[in-house]
């Protein structure tokens, strides 16, 4: 059967534009979520603690357009016309027209327009309809009202008097009904304007299938152009709905996420709603072919079906898999030859385990041999657009096709189990990949809807050349994501920097995730020299507002320095030109993580990529693997791994311009502490630790009685009186924190008689007994090694954990390694002999010696955790450096990184749903509520409505808000026209014109 082309596409999604932009966000792992603007729903007002209360929301976030304007004047839309009709008809219209351009046909000239039909995915219009019917509602409300007043004790003529004033400051916000209302707030006639204004004749008509709308509107274009019905096509959906009647009602059933979004995750727990448009253009393939359309890909099979006797908002594997067998059937291979699946993917618990079943299932029966398949959902990027989301993924399936790129998934972080053991038949790809050589350009596309819908498109990419490696743009957008940001201010003085702090915070609590990197990079370009300084380092953008507003406070209190690496806030003023040794680097020994990959930084720097080859982690990975398994704390694993790790961020930091004056190694971190002192080069230093960890782990082996080691929460006295034979302190950590090691009878012994004083005992996840006599025989092994490297004396100062002392120019650093192996490890007094350090830089894996170097010194560490899973705390090292004055490359963070340019001064725009254009009670508590409830009752009362001050709604702070709706649209009208608010009389309908949606 002939195939279905798809010639055009185009979208405006949160965050995405167009196409590309959504493509770009998808390599990049970019997500639109921010807090609903108060202009859209204010959120507070619906806010529960209560799960049974019927009217109340838990969730406070969502994906929504942004900078979006419909310009009527292009559109040639009459004032009247516009303001009759939901917003879902303008943006639809506006994104039909551009997939028509994109295809070739702008304004649908050149195309077969008694043939060309519209097929739109949509459910309930819009919220924007909803909204004005609150206008016909008046009789309503005012017998409502006139009952309670009369019952508080008012007569018929001040109730009558009372009301008539009302009437209009009710109604004002609402366009007053006229001719084309009716038509303009029914989701029927939305496909019915495009046809209208592109003179189509080949049928418009809305389809309502819930979440899965717009797929089935591509799945029923299909059918038709395959059955000669019609010769083009524009499919598609559309949903602008975030209002109370569907987010308390996806509130209800349990489907939106309380928190974090996570999909095809082993917690998934709801989704986050979203909102946009999308279109394609199909026609058949000889047709495009014919008229030398560019296509993008081809639809080869399509599929449709009902649950049954499944329930109506809940998901059946069953049901789905039949939609599956009629798409392949008709496509004419098998569902084993696709290489990527586009789900559903709405990240609850039920939907992705019943989805996940149903391809895993079709898979496995297909072909239980087929390797496994890659798969994700756009939702993790804009959230779950319902009558929109199905085109949002196959627009995200098809450039994935024509560009041949697995793309990552965004918002799994623990692959749920359906991913696990011998019968999965689907992965998650973290990374984006080149599409395997030799496998089919072949993708396909779920959807699911209430009521039990099911839709599954094929698609296979047109015949190319296979890529055998991603080009730098693709790769740069991959490497890009991160999961935290820096914020980098500067100022002339103090008070400048805590006025800059204030307004920064009021942006970012409005951003969405995606736009706090760009504020980022903004900041990072546009950074100017000052002696006041600060950073904040933020995963999420409320997070990053409540953080600055906590360094405003700190500045207004008089604070001019202050480091909190747990709050990721760093202060510093006056301070310049800080001498190299006021930064001290700490190099972590064996107790570190291992992390057998590069981890984030490895994929966020490209040379680090490089040097962990270089490294040859893969080599490591093969020291230690028995049946199969990697045994990730094998000495001989963990020692050349963690030893990589700090070189590896000794090269970034280097990059950064972030150099000690001094260093201290923990045990096997000496030999990183020496590498920097210039003693080792780095392939000697990587070539010793193998070699130290291949001796001792033989040493071990070789020793009749099984060692251990214990931390005990105890001073290094206390602890020597509870030792006998066999054990002994192999490490001085801290004053209340000593380590044993030994016979494994002797430290188990050692451990129940601290329990048995009350001292905490952690029992260390370590392979032998180090720092003990366990070690002696490593140590000629480790000669032999150590007597074949070069040494060169020490250029930089290192404080030595053997000696607890600085190390001497003429020290005997072989001698000193091979003693290390049985010593104890003096790190209190390492530390104290490192002298004046201001800041410490925990140069490795893990955090373990920042956490004891907070224990004994005033100044911060900060853990960089290389080959961990954020880069929170490079971030963090490189903020606090900044702060001290030092010059830190900081364009190092940003150089490759995809973000979007960011106008700091342009204010953010929302549509604005009229029903939140009345007045807020500025300063007065909230009334009591049976909603609110414990801790969100305090908060809410405790917040008192802050508001900042702006023209629109009057100061915060000065008792109760008179502005009534009429005033408030006077005051817009006048604000976004650029008149005198005198000249403005009355803006209900002013306001339409100039764009209620853009407010």
């Amino acid at each position: 059967m002939e195939g279905i082309a798809i010639v055009g596409m185009a979208c405006r999604y949160p965050d995405a534009r167009t196409p590309g932009e959504l493509w770009e966000n998808v390599l990049a792992r970019r997500r639109a979520f921010r807090r609903i603007p108060p202009e859209r729903l204010r959120i507070e007002d619906y806010l529960t603690a209560d799960a049974a209360d019927p009217d109340g929301l838990y969730a406070t976030e969502a994906a929504v357009l942004e900078g979006w304007e419909f310009d009527r004047v292009r559109f040639r839309v009459a004032g009247p016309t516009f303001r009759s009709a939901d917003l879902t008809h303008w943006l639809a219209l506006e994104v039909a027209a551009q997939a028509l351009a994109d295809a070739g046909f702008p304004d649908a000239e050149g195309l077969p327009r008694d043939a060309t039909g519209v097929l739109l995915g949509n459910s309930l219009t819009g919220e924007f309809s909803r909204a004005n019917l609150l206008r016909l509602r008046w009789p309503y409300v005012r017998r409502t009202l006139a009952g309670q007043l009369a019952a508080e004790g008012w007569d018929e003529g001040r109730i009558a008097g009372f009301l008539a004033r009302m009437e209009p400051d009710y109604k004002a916000p609402f366009p007053a009904p006229m001719e084309e209302t009716l038509a303009g707030g029914l989701s029927n006639t939305i496909a019915g304007r495009i046809c209208n204004h592109f003179d189509l004749h080949g049928g418009g008509y809305t389809l309502d299938g819930a979440c899965a709308s717009s797929l089935l509107a591509v799945a029923n274009a299909c059918s038709g152009l395959a059955a000669g019905d019609l010769d083009a096509a524009l499919a598609g959906g559309v949903d602008l709905s975030l209002d109370p009647f569907e987010l308390v009602g996806f509130a209800r059933t349990g489907a939106l996420a309380p928190g974090e979004m996570r999909v095809y995750d082993a917690h998934s727990a709801g989704f986050i709603p979203g909102e946009g448009c999308g279109f394609v253009v199909l026609m058949r393939e000889g047709d495009a072919e014919r008229l030398g359309c560019r296509i993008y890909a081809v639809l080869r099979g399509w599929g449709i079906s009902s649950d049954g006797h499944g329930g109506i908002s809940r998901p059946e594997a069953e049901g789905q898999k039949l939609a599956l067998a009629r798409a392949y059937r008709r496509a004419g291979f098998g569902i084993e030859t696709v290489g990527y699946f586009e789900g559903h993917g709405t990240g609850t618990a039920v939907g992705d385990a019943a989805e996940l079943t149903a391809l895993t299932t079709a898979r496995r029966e297909a072909a239980p041999d087929a390797p496994l398949a890659p798969i994700g959902s756009i939702k993790g990027n804009i959230g779950h657009t319902k009558a929109a989301a199905g085109v949002a993924g196959l627009i995200k399936a098809t450039l994935a096709v024509h560009a041949q790129v697995i793309p990552p998934a965004t918002g799994c972080e623990r692959p749920h189990p359906w991913f696990q053991g011998p019968e999965a038949a689907l992965r998650i790809s973290d990374r984006g990949e080149p599409w395997p050589p030799g496998q089919p350009l072949r993708a396909a596309v779920s959807a699911m809807g209430f009521g039990g819908i099911n839709a599954h498109v094929v698609i296979e990419g047109a015949p190319a050349p296979s890529r055998r490696s991603l080009p730098a743009r693709e790769r740069d957008l991959l490497a890009s994501w991160q999961d935290a940001e820096l914020l980098l201010l500067a100022a002339a003085d103090t008070e400048s920097l805590a006025v800059r702090a204030e307004r920064l915070a009021e942006t970012a609590a409005r951003l969405s995730r995606a736009e706090l990197a760009d504020l980022a990079a903004a900041l990072q370009r546009e950074l100017e020299d000052g002696p006041a300084r600060a950073a904040v380092v933020a995963g999420r953008p409320a997070e990053a507002a409540e953080r600055l507003r906590l360094l405003a406070a700190r500045l207004r209190g008089g604070d001019t320095v202050h480091l909190d690496p747990r709050h990721g806030i760093f202060l510093g003023a006056g301070n310049r030109g800080m001498r190299g040794r006021r930064i001290g680097f700490l190099f972590p020994g064996q107790g570190a993580p291992s992390h057998l990959d590069g981890g984030l930084l490895h994929r966020r720097f490209e040379d680090l990529a490089g040097f962990y080859e270089d490294a040859l982690l893969v080599d490591i990975h093969a020291a230690g693997v028995e049946d199969g398994i990697v045994d990730s704390v094998h000495t001989a694993v963990a020692q050349p791994a963690i030893l990589a790790h700090s070189l590896a961020g000794l090269r970034l930091l280097d990059r950064l311009g972030l150099r000690a004056g001094v260093a201290v190694g923990h045990s096997l971190g000496e030999i990183a502490a020496l590498h920097w002192g210039g003693a080792l080069d780095a392939g000697s230093a990587l070539r010793l630790a193998a070699e130290r960890g291949k001796a001792m782990a033989a040493a071990a082996s070789g020793n009749r009685a099984e060692g251990a080691m214990a931390s005990l929460a105890a001073d290094p006295a206390t602890v020597e009186a509870l030792l006998g034979p066999g054990a002994a302190i192999a490490a001085y950590n801290s004053p209340q924190r000593t380590v044993i090691s030994g016979d494994q009878d002797a430290v188990e012994a050692a451990s129940e008689r601290a329990r048995a004083a009350g001292i905490e005992v952690r029992r260390l996840r370590v392979s032998h007994a180090f720092h003990s006599p366990h070690m002696a025989a490593a140590g000629p092994r480790l000669a032999a090694e150590l007597a074949a490297i070069p040494f060169r004396p020490l250029s930089r100062p290192v404080a030595s954990t053997v000696l607890g002392s600085l190390l001497a120019p003429e020290t005997d650093l072989p001698a000193l390694l091979c003693g290390q192996l049985t010593s104890p490890v003096r790190f209190t007094a390492a530390l104290a002999a490192a002298d004046r350090v201001d800041l410490w830089i925990e140069v490795g894996p893990g955090r373990a010696l920042s956490e004891l170097a907070g224990e004994v010194l005033a100044a911060p560490a900060i853990p960089l955790d290389v080959g961990g899973p954020s880069i929170a705390g490079v971030l963090a090292a490189a903020g606090a450096a900044f702060a001290l004055g030092v010059p830190v490359a900081t364009a190092v963070l940003f150089e490759g990184r995809f973000t979007r340019p960011f106008d700091l001064d342009r204010p953010l725009k929302f549509l604005a749903n009229p029903c939140e254009m009345a007045p807020v009670m500025g300063v007065l508590p909230l009334p009591a509520s049976p909603r609110v409830r414990g801790e969100e009752k305090d908060k809410a009362e405790e917040a008192r409505l802050p508001i900042s001050p702006s023209p629109l709604w009057g100061e915060a702070g000065r008792g109760l808000l008179l502005t009534t709706p009429r005033e408030v649209l006077r005051q817009l009208v006048a604000e976004r026209a650029e008149l005198p608010l005198d000249s403005v009389q009355d803006g209900s309908h002013l306001l339409s014109d100039l764009h209620l949606n853009s407010i």
